[in-house]
């Protein structure tokens, strides 16, 4: 399939990370067959707007105005593309030369409705040692445990994400209101992929370990507060997913990663003395249930006021 038939939506909303998003740009468009069209959402920041139209050329731009947060800027960015293929970037991500041919080769098959590459993490400073590759998605890379080769999976991450215009507008993309916003992180790729699935029960979603990007892990993402914090949001946007959802939801994939993955991991690690890497896990897990235990009380909460 011909990268030409593409729209790719990049999502963005500060300048702290313009050198970033350049190079996620300049790495998208060097793609050989390049991508016919190149979008760039911009999050409620009219400097970012004028600084991209002055310094940018071959790009079209959208000024998000709407709700806030990356579901809603990216839909606005997804409804200026004239293709019907879409494929998402993360701002502060550099795709690998192949990655997007790779990315939309699964996609000659009409019964493949969209797919996602690997994301590697890309350490601004030592990776910690007691970092376990099983909470890649804490700093938005790939985990341990995700397929080795090309395979048909529930949900694949927005920040390397190709799916067919037309399913993601049968279900009106993205969820407003679910999603990234500020500091506040919730599945909104997960919620969008679960819902296409059901509403295309013949179709499926495949993992493309061969379409690569390196996402930038800025240093104050590799403390441990920090890998607490996300854990907990995890397990709250878990709980809110799943409510959301209502009959559609399946979570068989966490239930998985809950009985099966996290525990061989952790025995490997107590094996192999890695014992902080096995406490970084448990704490993980352990911070993930608080967060999902506090979601699910103040939807209750919520249900007794009304």
């Amino acid at each position: 399939m011909s990268g030409t038939a593409a729209s790719i939506v990049i999502a963005c909303h500060t300048e702290e990370r313009f050198d970033q998003l350049l190079e996620a740009i300049d790495s998208a468009r060097q793609q050989a067959p390049e991508p016919d069209q190149v979008i760039i959402a911009v999050d409620h920041n009219e400097a970012l707007v004028g600084r991209l139209r002055a310094e940018v050329d071959g790009i079209e731009i959208v000024d998000h105005r709407g709700d806030p947060g990356a579901s809603g800027t990216r839909n606005a960015g997804a409804r200026l593309a004239r293709n019907q293929l879409l494929v998402f970037l993360d701002d502060d991500v550099r795709a690998h030369s192949g990655w997007l041919s790779e990315l939309l080769a699964p996609l000659v098959d009409p019964r493949v409705i969209g797919t996602g590459g690997m994301t590697m993490p890309a350490w601004q400073g030592p990776r910690p040692r007691w970092f376990p590759d099983e909470f890649g998605w804490v700093v938005g890379a790939s985990h341990a445990g995700l397929p080795t080769e090309q395979a048909a999976v529930r949900n694949v991450w927005s920040e390397n994400m190709a799916v067919r215009k037309s399913a993601f507008d049968a279900v009106g993309g993205f969820r407003h209101g679910f999603g990234k916003v500020g500091s506040t992180s919730r599945p909104e790729d997960t919620d969008l992929c679960i819902r296409i699935g059901a509403s295309a029960p013949q179709s499926w979603w495949t993992y493309v370990p061969t379409a690569i990007v390196d996402h930038v892990v800025p240093r104050e993402r590799s403390t441990f507060a920090f890998f607490l914090r996300r854990s907990y949001w995890e397990g709250a946007g878990k709980v809110e997913l799943s409510a959301h959802l209502g009959e559609e939801r399946n979570l068989d994939d966490e239930r998985s990663y809950l009985t099966r993955t996290l525990p061989h991991a952790v025995l490997r690690d107590l094996a192999s003395g890695e014992f902080t890497r096995a406490c970084a896990i448990l704490a993980g897990v352990a911070v993930a249930a608080a967060g999902g235990a506090v979601s699910l009380a103040r939807a209750a909460g919520a249900k007794l006021r009304r």
